[in-house]
């Protein structure tokens, strides 16, 4: 596919991700999407088919670019376990917070209570990512890094469900940190440094032994 066809394709994704985030995916339409984007029906349905193919292809777009993150901090043996655990999480908090637009796309359909084929098929994009983290989680247990008893689901809903009370739901956060989360820049230079060094060691001090964590 040349460069013209890549970025007309790559916009298409963005606008597409907005208006679903906006919308919902029952509330989207292709119609819609296509207006937004400047191109005509044709041109969607020829690169993704339907608007379930569209709407898949914006999370994989998103998750498989995080997912090959994940996978080379995973496999640099120059690291400790602890320190690749450390690296995501950065990785992961820098981009949960210059991707609201997605975040709440996420959170809007993951948190649905029906379950559905298109849902099923999120989920499972959705868990590539986290079975990254659960590898690097059980290198540390099998290298004697972390405690052997450690409750890796939980760590997991830790690394991921404290964006999800914090993010996505502003109102609440909001009052509770004293200042409206969703201003950029206190985003940018106060929220997330904030968050990277509560979650390090919080989960630093549930990991590894006392001796490790004084080092």
């Amino acid at each position: 596919m040349d460069k013209e066809k890549i970025d007309k394709k790559e916009h298409i994704l963005d606008v597409a991700e907005k208006v679903f985030s906006d919308n919902g995916f029952d509330g989207a339409s292709t119609r819609l999407i296509s207006g937004e984007a400047g191109v005509n029906m044709a041109m969607l349905n020829y690169y993704f088919g339907s608007k379930e193919g569209l709407f898949l292809a914006i999370f994989e777009r998103k998750i498989s670019s995080f997912q090959t993150l994940l996978q080379n901090i995973g496999n640099d043996e120059s690291m400790t376990s602890w320190d690749k655990l450390a690296l995501c999480i950065d990785k992961y908090v820098d981009r949960i917070i210059v991707n609201n637009c997605f975040q709440k796309l996420i959170n809007r359909e993951v948190s649905m209570t029906k379950r559905t084929e298109l849902s099923d098929k999120i989920t499972e994009i959705l868990m590539v990512n986290v079975l990254e983290i659960k590898k690097i989680l059980d290198e540390g247990i099998k290298n004697g890094s972390f405690f052997k008893d450690i409750d890796i689901q939980m760590v997991i809903a830790t690394i991921f469900g404290t964006k999800n009370y914090v993010i996505n739901t502003p109102n609440i956060s909001s009052q509770m940190l004293g200042h409206d989360v969703r201003d950029e820049k206190f985003l940018e230079e106060k929220l997330k440094p904030r968050i990277k060094t509560y979650m390090k060691r919080l989960l630093k001090a549930y990991l590894m032994n006392d001796n490790d964590n004084k080092k």
